[in-house]
């Protein structure tokens, strides 16, 4: 990504750490030098809902508000969330999504069925399938997937290494240091591979 505004939409449910996430990319931006929105919907984070954050870079960022067609990047932390929030993906645009999928209360109580297809659908959709929780796993803390994820997407813009670095080891808990910085590195890898 260069220095023009883009949006990059990043989705999951409560407890997947995709609000770290978020915090993650906007100080990581601004650690590169850019002018950063962010606009989160929480929603039933708590219990398992959706969670939903746009966040915008560029050089100077007039708007936090993303229309459907306009994100640049999304990044889902499950398949069926990625799914929901395809129709916001920019025409070019990419996919990175935790190649997970995660059953909702109604699916559990027999309610609701998951989407059938939904892992072809994204890969017919371009998206670049991310097995987190196995990458997190060998790195050796397995509840950094959300930031297998953000490496994944640091492959896709033009921040230094060192500003995802210095933000990474600022912003979370002291003892995940090394295992965060890692997940980072892991992701990173594991996109750079697939481009």
């Amino acid at each position: 990504m260069t220095a023009k505004t883009k949006t990059v939409l990043l989705c999951g449910v409560g407890g997947q750490g995709t609000i770290l996430a978020a915090d993650l990319l906007a100080h990581a931006a601004l650690a590169a030098g850019r002018d950063v929105k962010v606009s989160e919907i929480h929603g039933m984070a708590q219990r398992g809902g959706a969670v939903t954050t746009v966040v915008r870079i560029g050089e100077a960022v007039e708007s936090m508000v993303a229309d459907p067609g306009c994100a640049d990047v999304i990044v889902s932390f499950e398949t069926t969330e990625a799914l929901r929030n395809l129709p916001f993906l920019a025409e070019g645009g990419s996919l990175i999504v935790n190649d997970e999928a995660i059953k909702p209360l109604p699916v559990l109580t027999g309610r609701a069925a998951m989407p059938r297809g939904a892992r072809q659908a994204l890969l017919d959709a371009g998206a670049v399938l991310v097995p987190a929780a196995s990458i997190a796993r060998e790195v050796g803390n397995p509840k950094t997937s959300n930031v297998v994820l953000l490496g994944a997407l640091a492959a896709r813009l033009d921040f230094p290494a060192g500003a995802w670095e210095s933000t990474v080891a600022a912003r979370v808990p002291a003892k995940t240091v090394d295992a965060n910085l890692a997940a980072l590195a892991a992701g990173r890898a594991f996109a750079e591979e697939r481009e």
